[in-house]
């Protein structure tokens, strides 16, 4: 029977051989190596640590005077201030302690997605594998020796007793600068149950009322309907059980780490040994009892081997979806070289929350450590970050997001449009009952169950202001963010080819809101709803947070008639529906336009009454909107716009959320298009290079590295209908190798060397035909 199996796996692999699959697997496999991130000494503290993650969960790992510590988070994990809180810290200490030993080596593996630690030769030699597995939510950690040890692992927690949380660590929570509305006048982080269980550490945070969620429904005058409300916060437990293999309860701990003073509980060895595992089971429900269920039927199914071998199936088969690869061809690490291993390392952490219910947050992802590594004046818990953790910062989100269109990364794309998709009714129910019209009015700084921040929609709010409306210089009448989600669903249709009605009502509620609201205002301005060409009047409205109480502003036009356009291509939308949507496209009103030294260029609305931030809209025609572009009429107005809008010029910056570099690419301006996507992509200046931020946000600052992807990915490979634009932005001197995703299900393989095409596989192969290229 040995024998029989020997020859059939023999056949299979000579059948592999003969194919070129296994020398193609070989090579993505040394490339995708050639961007692992290595580091040979320890690190100094949590600022320096390394993330590996997978399904919805991730971790910072360091090592740090000895010992093995990591923080470990799970999205979802909202307390009752709306904060999304760490699951806990847990250090590992070694006896001997031979993670003092040299040659030391971290690694972060991408190729499996898992972080390797190495330290000593010969007898003192310890090997570390951390790993998080992508279909269950566990953690996993291996320790094997060249002799045997003993180990003790502190499962650390800051929330071991309740917390006030003053002055800027509110900003941490969906209170914000408004905590004295809190109840009892103080926002309370709540305390975490955690004890010795078995041989077990069981720890858990349940939300008890009240939340903040019952604090904004009551500020927005929405008590009535608060049933109608989805409450994510009402009775969430999340938690878990820390086990180790021969381990048992040996003592508790006390300390303070960087600025928070913890508890520990500590499981320690048995007996010495050469090899020994600790795992993590993680759950997430509503209620006490079915958290219990949940947590130990993970428990009675997980199976290790099983999980490590379908977990390197799934980085494999994540790796070969796309890549971009920039050689070091002259070995020194050239910042293009810095930008293309830096991609992978960036899509790397979008792609630990593969399998999340809650999308990757902009500000931190699951990657947060101690605050005053990015604010050296907040001294705060390692649950904090700028900006909050149920609270959807749209215009930061959708960077997070635009760039799994290209990268093929439809799965993770789901945590986001499924979040609009459940807050859909809340955002319905809000403009029912403020205005007495259809349609969805997501809001900007919009919470985990739809509505505004509490802090955000404004306490001082006076009694005749519209209640729809929030009070807020930067946020009043930002309504087209939500536009944004609608073109990512109609977009991923388009791309995979497989219709998307589920999304359907989503995107015409949307348009319905605009379609109605703006009608309704002006009848209640006058007698007219419409203007004198028979075009929707959109005032007041918003250029992003920027132009302010804008007439007709083109971020929202362009944004609306790229929706309607794309919706009505759809073959199943209803003949009642295609009517409907193909009067309100006849009535938006144009863009509007202006001059600079003689040149037209696109102007950010008719008119607007003042300028508030530091945002280019008027290029929003151009991305997300694709109204302008390579290959298409008014290139040369939008180039104006890019080069001689003195707002524009003012506002560039490769920082943050700032998305100059997309635009440059998408006109075709290569030297500006590279330039700046490298001055985003080039390494951090954190120890780990992705870490970016905090630019406005937080650290590591997400919109900073996904704009920065869909920078790269547009230098590369630009779609226009079924034209695909091969190179459009790419300076012809950069080698690289790329696959890259395109409209109608269809890849784009092509290798770059020495200003010469030498490789290029499209698939399907009849889409060859629609590639263009100068080179």
């Amino acid at each position: 029977m040995e024998a029989y199996f020997w020859m059939k796996f023999s056949l299979f692999l000579i059948c592999l051989l003969a194919s070129g699959l296994f020398t193609r697997l070989s090579a993505q496999s040394r490339l995708i190596d050639s961007c692992d991130i290595t580091w040979s000494s320890p690190s100094h503290n949590s600022g320096e640590s390394m993330p590996v993650g997978g399904g919805d969960i991730g971790c910072n790992v360091w090592v740090e005077n000895g010992d093995l510590l990591f923080y470990f988070a799970r999205t979802g994990s909202f307390d009752e201030n709306n904060a999304l809180l760490k699951g806990g810290r847990v250090r590992l200490h070694l006896t001997p302690s031979l993670l003092t030993a040299s040659p030391f080596r971290q690694q972060l593996h991408l190729a499996d997605g898992s972080v390797y630690i190495d330290a000593g030769q010969g007898s003192r030699a310890v090997h570390i594998h951390l790993w998080v597995d992508v279909h269950q939510p566990v953690i996993h950690l291996s320790i094997n020796s060249a002799r045997p040890l003993q180990a003790e692992a502190a499962y650390e927690s800051w929330r071991y007793t309740d917390r006030i949380v003053t002055g800027k660590a509110t900003s941490g929570t969906s209170w914000k600068w408004a905590g004295k509305h809190a109840p009892d006048g103080k926002v309370i982080a709540r305390r975490d149950s955690i004890s010795f269980d078995g041989n077990d550490v069981l720890f858990l945070h349940h939300n008890l009322p009240p939340t903040v969620f019952d604090v904004t429904v009551h500020q927005q005058g929405l008590d009535p309907v608060k049933t109608q409300i989805y409450n994510p916060l009402q009775d969430l437990c999340f938690g878990g059980r820390m086990r180790g293999e021969d381990m048992y309860p040996a003592h508790n701990t006390q300390g303070k780490y960087i600025d928070t003073d913890f508890k520990g509980w500590t499981l320690k060895s048995k007996h010495a040994a050469t090899s020994r595992d600790l795992t993590i089971y993680l759950a997430t429900t509503k209620g006490l009892s079915s958290w219990q269920d949940s947590l130990q039927k993970l428990i009675a199914t997980e199976n290790q081997r099983e999980a490590l071998t379908a977990d390197k199936n799934w980085w494999s088969d994540f790796w070969q979806q796309s890549f971009i690869y920039i050689p070091d061809s002259i070995g020194t690490h050239t910042r293009q070289w810095q930008m293309g291993r830096n991609y992978q390392v960036f899509r790397y952490m979008l792609g630990c929350n593969a399998y999340g219910e809650w999308p990757t947050k902009f500000n931190g992802g699951l990657f947060t450590v101690d605050p005053v590594f990015t604010d050296t004046s907040l001294h705060a818990t390692p649950d904090h970050r700028n900006w909050g953790g149920g609270t959807m910062t749209a215009q930061n989100q959708r960077l997070v997001y635009f760039p799994l269109l290209k990268t093929g990364d439809t799965t993770l794309l789901h945590a986001q449009l499924e979040t609009y998709l459940r807050l859909l009714p809340a955002a319905r129910l809000r403009t029912k009952i403020y205005w007495g019209h259809e349609g969805a009015s997501f809001t900007e700084q919009m919470e985990n169950f739809g509505l505004p921040n509490t802090a955000e929609y404004g306490w001082d709010m006076p009694a005749d202001h519209d209640k729809g409306v929030e009070y807020n210089a930067w946020l009043e009448y930002l309504w087209d963010t939500e536009l944004e989600f609608c073109w990512m669903a109609l977009e991923e249709e388009r791309y995979t080819g497989q219709p998307l009605k589920r999304y359907l009502p989503l995107v015409e509620s949307c348009l319905q809101f605009f379609f109605e609201h703006y009608q309704y205002l002006a009848a209640q301005r006058g007698r007219k709803s419409l203007d004198g060409n028979g075009h929707l009047i959109l005032y007041p409205g918003s250029g992003a947070e920027t132009f302010k109480m804008a007439y007709n502003s083109s971020s929202t036009i362009a944004g609306l008639h790229a929706i309607l356009t794309r919706l009505l291509e759809l073959p199943y939308l209803s003949d009642t529906a295609r009517k409907k949507w193909t009067t309100m496209l006849a009535q938006l009103p144009p863009l509007s336009y202006r001059q600079f030294d003689g040149h037209t260029t696109i102007a950010p609305a008719q008119a607007w009454a003042r300028v508030n931030n530091i945002e280019s809209p008027q290029l929003y025609p151009v991305f997300p909107w694709g109204i302008y572009g390579i290959g298409k009429p008014g290139l040369d107005t939008a180039i104006n716009t890019y080069k001689y809008d003195t707002d524009v010029i003012r506002f560039r910056s490769p920082i943050g959320w700032k998305q100059d570099n997309i635009w440059a690419a998408r006109l075709g301006i290569t030297a500006d298009a590279a330039s700046l996507t490298v001055a985003k992509l080039q390494d951090g200046p954190r120890r780990f290079p992705a870490f970016w931020g905090p630019g406005f946000d937080w650290t590591p600052d997400h919109n900073w590295g996904g704009s920065g992807m869909i920078g790269l990915q547009e230098m590369l490979l630009q779609a226009d209908g079924k034209k695909i634009y091969l190179f459009p932005a790419w300076p012809k001197e950069w080698d690289v190798h790329f696959k890259l995703h395109a409209p109608y299900s269809t890849t784009v393989e092509a290798t770059l060397h020495n200003g010469k095409i030498t490789t290029l596989k499209v698939e399907p192969a009849s889409r060859e035909k629609d590639i263009i290229t100068n080179f």
